[in-house]
């Protein structure tokens, strides 16, 4: 496969994933973001932060390390309270706000979609550190981004039906 269709096929994928996770955001009141149902362990909003932090990692910060316009996606504490491991807090005072997290969500998609064009061949084929997931390249990377997406839209689209909403067709 050749660095054009490689890289045109990462960016399609996770312009899809974006697409159907909006989609399922699209009939969301706001009172909806930080219910945790019964027996649950996340949240809607802890999942839009997640992904948001996430997709910060693996197509910009692991494409080519930090830049001054990181400033203006997110803050630190932002991808400390969304990182891996964290727990999610059902408390809205506890969180940033609805506005704060879907502005992040954004921007990082926004960013993602004006610097990968210009990505080349060479840098889709250098190795990346651990953890990594599918492959331990950076083309590895971009491609996992929109199966991690897709994974966290199947548990958005759960604590959907979980708090009442119909499934998103």
């Amino acid at each position: 496969m050749s660095q054009v269709d490689r890289l045109s096929l990462v960016i399609s994928q996770i312009r899809f994933a974006r697409e159907y996770t909006l989609s399922l955001l699209n009939d969301l009141s706001p009172e909806d973001w930080f219910r945790q149902p019964a027996g649950g362990v996340s949240h809607l909003a802890w999942q839009i932060g997640h992904l948001a932090m996430a997709q910060y990692g693996l197509c910009l910060f692991r494409m080519r390390g930090r830049a001054e316009v990181d400033l203006e996606l997110m803050s630190s504490s932002f991808r400390k309270k969304f990182s891996k491991g964290t727990t999610p807090d059902p408390d809205p005072v506890a969180n940033p706000s609805i506005a704060e997290i879907r502005g992040v969500f954004d921007r990082v998609f926004e960013q993602t979609m004006l610097e990968l064009p210009s990505v080349t061949e060479s840098q889709l084929d250098e190795t990346v550190d651990m953890p990594y997931a599918a492959y331990p390249t950076k083309f590895g990377g971009l491609l996992f981004c929109s199966h991690h997406e897709m994974l966290h839209a199947g548990q958005i689209g759960l604590l959907r039906r979980l708090i009442g909403k119909s499934p998103v067709r």
